[in-house]
């Protein structure tokens, strides 16, 4: 078994050891390095050529994100950020961040190896299989597409995604006019991050985005997204009108909210008048509900290999016949309208 070598970039010397401790325990994992600041962990990648890299982003001397963003374009490696509940978050996936966990605001021990085992190991593995080299932001045209509405009845767009989403799902919304048909959205995310994300998309795209709650209408021009925590979100038909509703329940392939959840509803509720997207993640999550999708007469379009950051969930998609159509990332949201314009 190849083992998955870890540089471990903490400035807390307490938390720093306690990684190191839990993670070592791994058959899988060896910990090559630890550092306390970038320019310790700099020297350190460039001595002991990690796989992964964790990477808090309150750090001495200079903050994690200015770190990636200096370092990605000369050392690109997969990095897991470690933050506590704040958007810079997403200043990090920006800059070349694969995946993010949230520190959980706790001093217990016990609590802490278990954040550590069930959350960041998880992140670390998946991340060692990521193609770093798609997290290299292109700038892309942003093509004034128009959707064409007939009249006949209300469409919908479902996006899902997973590792790498934050900032796919970015890059297909941004193109979107505020004459696209209302989008629902399931990303996977921690509890407290997706109001933060949702806020950020609507501050940088023409489309309206919040965090979904339950009665929240579906309207042409907006986003929903998927509230993260203990809720999966569904989409229904209230007289001709899609709303969400926002309901617990337990984890669907390891996760809540699923997407798999959301396309299903996706497919009862909007049947041949849905497009669905599925996007970069690890796993499964999605595939079925797209293939349901599918199967009720709406369209779906899958991420392709060529710029997944983990083609996980679109492989297996594609894999069961859930896949429609397999575009490259900037094409996607082309697609999109040209699919909602022939419906």
């Amino acid at each position: 078994m190849r083992l998955i070598k870890v540089l471990i970039v903490e400035d807390s010397i307490v938390f720093r050891e306690l990684l190191v401790q839990t993670l070592g325990r791994d058959p899988s994992i060896q910990i090559v390095a630890t550092a306390k600041d970038p320019f310790e962990a700099r020297d350190a990648i460039v001595k002991y050529k990690p796989d992964v890299m964790t990477l808090d982003v309150e750090l001495p001397r200079m903050n994690g994100i200015e770190f990636l963003r200096k370092l990605m374009p000369q050392y690109p490696l997969p990095v897991v950020v470690i933050s506590s509940l704040s958007d810079k978050v997403f200043d990090a996936m920006s800059a070349g961040a694969v995946d993010f966990v949230a520190k959980p605001a706790v001093s217990n021990r016990m609590q802490l190896e278990d954040f550590i085992k069930n959350e960041l190991l998880v992140k670390i593995k998946i991340a060692s299989s990521a193609q770093v080299s798609n997290l290299r932001r292109k700038t892309m045209i942003q093509k004034q597409q128009t959707f064409t509405h007939t009249g006949k009845k209300e469409h919908v767009v479902a996006i899902g995604a997973s590792t790498g989403g934050t900032e796919a799902i970015f890059d297909v919304v941004k193109q979107f006019g505020t004459d696209i048909p209302g989008i629902v959205a399931t990303q996977h995310m921690p509890p407290g991050f997706t109001a933060m994300y949702a806020k950020r998309l609507n501050d940088q795209c023409r489309i309206a985005v919040k965090e979904a709650q339950t009665g929240d209408r579906v309207l042409p021009g907006h986003m929903l997204i998927a509230p993260g925590g203990d809720m999966h979100m569904h989409l229904v038909n209230v007289n001709g009108v899609y709303q969400v509703e926002c309901k617990k329940g337990p984890r669907v392939n390891g996760h809540c909210p699923s997407v798999d959840v959301l396309f299903e509803s996706v497919a009862k509720a909007a049947g041949s008048a849905a497009v669905g997207i599925i996007l970069t993640g690890m796993g499964g999550d999605g595939a079925k509900g797209l293939l349901a999708m599918r199967k009720a007469g709406a369209r779906t379009i899958g991420q392709d290999e060529l710029t997944c950051v983990v083609y996980g969930m679109p492989k297996v998609a594609y894999d069961l016949g859930a896949v429609e159509f397999q575009e490259k990332l900037p094409d996607i949201a082309d697609r999109t309208y040209a699919l909602l314009n022939r419906m």
